[in-house]
């Protein structure tokens, strides 16, 4: 990692440009079987002592194998999707608060009691921001709150309105609001559905990851299907540094 600044193998495309630019530009004709070279270098990685290389940041540690479901159109894990919440809300000095991915599941199964201690030291209402990741089977969806003007928006890549998961956030507010005496937040809560581009299905939850990301440092949200291995490879290393890069 310290030499090439990722675990994540090159592309055959990658390899071929690669070896044009630096040797030979007709390498179809040399009988290097790319393929092969590189499977070999997966067999030789996966038994490495590169194999026992862990990131920790806070309270979180990802495997390599946890880094490796950002490799080409791989399913993302909870593991990825909760560490870089992590550094999102490192990257805005707290300003930002994100839900771990078990949240909302948690919410529903045990109401608002089965939650209360998970922001036992959070002061939500002092916040800017909330996102929320929201799994339901291999559908996901995002729900973030803007505390200055009590908006609850609902972004959803299918076009499925599910109310009855903002209702569960909204009510989920208010019981906060209640046990934290924060009367000013206990109603005057907004709505909003948003629509949004690329899928959020477990195959694409790195447009998710992306969405998180952009609103929490107000980028636009100027990306689509074809930029993805490009935002994987960024998540990747900034998984890997522990801190978003600019």
């Amino acid at each position: 990692y310290i030499k090439y600044g990722s675990f994540i193998p090159l592309s055959e495309s990658d390899v071929l440009e690669h070896l044009k630019q630096n040797g030979n530009p007709d390498i179809t004709s040399s009988g290097l079987d790319i393929k092969a070279e590189m499977a070999r270098y997966m067999a030789a990685l996966a038994s490495a002592p590169v194999a026992g290389f862990m990131v920790t940041n806070n309270k979180h540690t990802l495997s390599l194998e946890d880094l490796g479901t950002l490799e080409d159109q791989n399913w993302l894990n909870d593991q990825i999707i909760n560490m870089y919440g992590e550094l999102i809300m490192e990257a805005t000095e707290h300003k930002v608060h994100f839900f771990n991915s078990f949240f909302y599941k948690q919410l529903v199964a045990k109401g608002y009691d089965g939650v209360k201690r998970w922001t036992k030291k959070v002061d939500l209402f002092s916040k800017w921001l909330l996102l929320i990741p929201i799994h339901l089977e291999i559908h996901w969806s995002l729900v973030t709150v803007t505390m200055a003007t009590k908006t609850i928006s609902y972004y959803d890549s299918q076009g499925i309105v599910f109310r009855h998961t903002t209702d569960n956030i909204m009510k989920y507010l208010q019981s906060e609001a209640r046990e934290k005496k924060q009367a000013a937040f206990q109603k005057g809560w907004k709505i909003t559905i948003i629509k949004v581009v690329g899928y959020f299905t477990s195959l694409y939850v790195s447009f998710l990851c992306q969405y998180c990301r952009c609103l929490s440092v107000k980028q636009p949200l100027r990306f689509c299907q074809d930029d993805m291995p490009h935002i994987r490879k960024r998540i990747y290393k900034e998984l890997c540094d522990c801190r978003l890069n600019d």
